[in-house]
């Protein structure tokens, strides 16, 4: 793989397919496979505001993903500086008594795995719902993405070179994954938005039921979600519409969350 551009540095070399809306389908399967991650899941239940603000974490994801994909040199610092410094007190020690695992948010590894989520999720939407995205914008978006691990202090070599080098890490990684009571009830927070807007609340019913429909089997199970018919036919139909909306409706309306994202940073800096 060619040498990446540093986060900040990326002039016109923007992405076409990240700033899709559709692609939001994929935020609760990227959210949970975190979870998943036992350090990690760890990590947020300790440290973050997660379980009384669950849409949070979402909202400073769409903000990272967006900035330094399309965002301007000063977005790009704004949201970087911000993950930077919410990331320097977060980590913790191993308790064998109570069986937790030490992790720190500076750990490359982590770091990986956070991108590698958030990568893996909107290839798999772009898949099913952008019809006319082709194998060349895949590798745009993961050109593209790399530069979320960079951003986040990540050595550019823990990237894979290549998308098969990529499937086999992120399968490997799936292996490893064990989630707990307690990031298990971090996500019943996440569906249940308790703190949400009611134009949120609303949603997330079927945002659950496209989230189970996505996850991979092994770390569904591990949720305690069962695919039921239901589920497999509210996704199936969220994506038919979102993939009717992504063909027919103009680039600035797909484009909306996006931009009230980079709006958002815009305010943080």
């Amino acid at each position: 793989m060619k040498q990446r551009k540093k986060a900040g540095q990326h002039g016109e070399d923007f992405s076409r397919v990240a700033p899709e809306a559709g692609l939001l389908l994929g935020a609760g399967r990227a959210i949970l496979l975190q979870l998943a991650h036992p350090q990690i899941g760890l990590a947020i239940a300790e440290h973050s505001d997660f379980a009384s603000n669950p849409l949070s974490r979402l909202i400073h994801t769409l903000g990272y993903i967006y900035a330094l994909s399309n965002g301007t040199p000063e977005q790009q610092r704004t949201i970087i500086d911000y993950v930077n410094t919410a990331h320097q007190p977060v980590h913790g020690t191993r308790n064998t008594d109570q069986g937790t695992p030490a992790y720190s948010a500076l750990d490359p590894k982590l770091q990986l795995w956070v991108a590698a989520t958030l990568y893996d999720s909107a290839r798999v939407i772009a898949a099913e719902v952008l019809p006319t995205a082709v194998s060349s914008d895949i590798e745009d978006l993961y050109r593209q993405y790399a530069a979320l691990g960079d951003a986040l202090q990540m050595p550019a070599h823990f990237w894979p070179d290549s998308l098969g080098e990529f499937d086999e890490y992120f399968d490997r990684t799936l292996n490893t994954l064990s989630v707990t009571p307690q990031t298990r009830r971090l996500a019943d927070e996440l569906f249940l938005g308790s703190n949400a807007p009611w134009w949120i609340r609303i949603g997330l019913p079927l945002m659950r039921d496209v989230t189970i429909a996505q996850l991979p089997p092994t770390v569904r199970e591990q949720f305690g979600y069962e695919l039921s018919a239901k589920a497999a036919k509210r996704n199936a139909r969220a994506i038919s519409f979102v993939r009717l909306a992504t063909r027919i409706l103009p680039k600035f309306v797909r484009h909306a969350p996006m931009r009230w994202m980079l709006r958002h940073v815009d305010r943080m800096g």
